[in-house]
């Protein structure tokens, strides 16, 4: 079920995805300095980004890169240690439920609901006093095969209910002693939140009639989260998550309407859940699909808090969402889709954000920010500038008359809307990260082998490679504030291997003169305290280790210079898994990752070319189930990451 799953999110285009992704990389490249100038003089822009200093700037980057490597093993440089932690299975802590890890997979699916989810992906930590804190973290999905004993030979209720159990967030404390981080257990703050935890919507679609179900006819308290994917931190001390590939967990049935076929349902879902929970029959309860594809905001330090789905922030297969603080205290939130041809977007917030009371927290004055301000999709034009396009009701065709009844169904639509108001469709852009000094904008865009395909969008200035399957980093910067509607912007880089150089694969800019280590699909961004950008990869399994993928190994994590230009490999993963979510403790010391579906499959167990690649980690014993797990990362000298 996983590798089918993952076969469907790399090739996830709405209304008809493919399963097979080719293996075609353009070269890599890296536009810094003077070459900021190349974007710009090219598509005739009269903004342009702060110049950068030559690579001749002495690198911040204090760590010998390691080498590319496809072995069963996570790998990190010279004077650092990794330290696994609260892998899959593990309890979270909560208070008189902490039941075992059972190696055969015979958790029931109560266990498996106090326990930590599946496939962990975005990750934040948020601190408790010295050397304590809480790690918060999204599960994005499920691979049954391994859930279960008997994988998927036969299925029932109670798998269903575990397969649900293992989706979601959880919420851990994490103490630091004797310079090793470990879970505490119990602890008052440890969560789970699944499938069937009860979520309150939020802003403009709570209540709206395409939201009510017979379960909820009011339409404002939806049954779960799932598949979340990135997440982010806000400064009044709250986690969003992402709910990204939802659309895959439904039964339509043959008859989808137009809003259907829009949002990428198919007549059978990738998961066998409909069999046992008619909330995910769409024939059966037409509105469910609706309810999903939002970003939830969690107050970590509250465990008896309901989760919030922020609907203002408008419905998409969210990878994110990242937040930004203009000069007044607004809150700016830039999220995209990971999805082919989908669309980036921010929100600004109506209101500023309020400090803490005596009686309430600054989570809790904050609580319904995101529930008021403005929509808009990203617009990004061939001469180097772009434009943020309101997703406002009444106003550029979006009313009734064009399938827009208020703003309620603005929002559950914004794809429709984003469609109609001709935001730019992008090469699945995916983790954003925001320099709130430089007030530059970063965001991955992972592949994208369809462009340029016939029937497909044609190559454009902000995607400008044909059969992009190696990716890219895109970059903006507002014009005055996060709050403006115009920007300017150019690529970072170009990922890729220039030994296997595809003439097709143009234009793109000149190599520079600094030292840049391989790497395929960039997904996961973060920047550090010192303003150092670290990029994450996934490739899926079945482009590793073969055509023009061959010499660049596993997924790894890298750091960007930005002032020198060069991109330092400092991070390795096991077999076939994604390195993705990044986190620092607050004194940068210690940062924490993510490994996600170590052994996962490629999608045709046909092709010779690629042999299934299976793995044990973190175990490392034969046989043994791969476990998802938070990885810990310390300098062996105690010093900051990276430095």
């Amino acid at each position: 079920m996983a590798k089918d799953f993952r076969a469907m999110e790399l090739s996830n285009e709405s209304g008809n995805p493919s399963i097979h992704e080719q293996s075609e990389l353009s070269r890599r490249a890296l536009i810094s300095g003077g070459l900021s100038a190349w974007m710009f003089t090219v598509f005739g822009s009269t903004t342009s980004f702060a110049q950068i200093p030559s690579p001749q700037t002495i690198s911040r980057l204090g760590f010998k890169g390691i080498a590319a490597d496809s072995l069963d093993r996570l790998v990190v440089p010279d004077g650092y240690t990794a330290q696994v932690l609260a892998p899959w299975g593990e309890a979270v802590g909560v208070i008189g439920n902490m039941p075992a890890w059972k190696l055969d997979g015979s958790n029931s699916a109560a266990d498996q609901a106090a326990q930590m989810g599946m496939h962990h992906d975005g990750l934040h930590f948020y601190a408790l006093g010295k050397d304590r804190g809480l790690l918060v973290m999204n599960h994005e999905y499920t691979d049954d095969g391994l859930l279960h004993t008997d994988g998927i030979k036969t299925w029932s209720a109670e798998k269903v209910l575990k397969a649900q159990a293992a989706h979601g967030i959880s919420v851990i404390e994490v103490e630091l002693k004797n310079n090793v981080w470990d879970m505490v257990r119990p602890s008052k703050y440890a969560r789970r939140l699944t499938t069937n935890t009860p979520f309150a919507l939020g802003g403009p679609a709570a209540g709206h009639p395409m939201m009510k179900t017979a379960a909820d006819p009011q339409g404002r308290m939806v049954a779960g989260t799932l598949n979340n994917c990135a997440s982010g931190k806000t400064p009044w001390g709250t986690y969003l998550s992402g709910e990204e590939n939802w659309a895959f967990y439904f039964d339509a049935g043959k008859n989808l309407d137009a809003h259907q076929k829009r949002w990428g349902l198919r007549e059978k879902g990738l998961y066998r859940w409909p069999e046992f929970d008619t909330r995910f029959d769409v024939v059966k309860n037409p509105n469910e699909p609706n309810r999903f594809g939002w970003v939830v905001e969690v107050d970590p330090m509250d465990p008896t808090s309901t989760p919030i789905k922020r609907t203002a922030l408008g419905r998409a297969a969210h990878e994110g969402a990242w937040v930004a603080v203009t000069k007044e205290k607004r809150a700016v939130v830039y999220s995209g889709e990971d999805a082919r041809f989908e669309y980036i977007y921010k929100f600004v917030s109506r209101d500023a954000i309020k400090e803490a009371t005596a009686t309430q927290t600054k989570a809790q004055v904050n609580k319904e920010l995101l529930d008021y301000g403005t929509l808009y999709v990203a617009r990004f034009d061939a001469d180097g500038t772009g434009k943020w396009l309101p997703l406002v009701h009444g106003q550029g065709g979006l009313n009734a008359a064009n399938g827009f009844a208020d703003l309620g169904e603005v929002v559950i639509k914004a794809r429709q809307a984003s469609d109609l108001l001709g935001g730019t469709k992008m090469d699945r852009p995916e983790w954003l990260a925001i320099d709130q000094v430089s007030k530059e904008v970063f965001c991955t865009l992972t592949n994208n082998s369809q462009r340029g395909e016939a029937g497909k969008p044609a190559p454009d200035a902000a995607n400008p490679v044909t059969n992009n399957v190696m990716g890219n980093v895109i970059r903006w910067k507002e014009n005055n504030d996060f709050d403006a509607t115009t920007f300017a912007w150019n690529h970072l880089v170009f990922a890729g291997d220039p030994e296997n150089e595809r003439l097709a694969a143009k234009p793109r800019p000149v190599k520079t003169g600094a030292a840049t280590d391989i790497f395929a699909c960039p997904d996961g961004l973060a920047l550090d305290s010192r303003g150092v950008l670290w990029i994450q990869t996934d490739a899926h399994a079945s482009q590793m280790y073969k055509g023009e993928l061959k010499n660049i190994g596993n997924n790894q994590m890298l750091a960007c210079d930005q002032a020198t230009g060069e991109i330092r490999r400092f991070l390795t993963g096991p077999t076939n898994c994604e390195i993705t979510g990044c986190t620092w403790s607050d004194d940068a010391r210690t940062m924490f990752i993510n490994v996600q579906h170590p052994g996962e499959t490629a999608s045709d167990r046909s092709d010779p070319e690629f042999p299934d690649k299976f793995s044990n980690w973190p175990s490392g014993v034969k046989g043994a189930r791969p476990r998802s797990a938070t990885v810990v990362i310390r300098k062996n000298d105690g010093g900051v990451i990276g430095a």
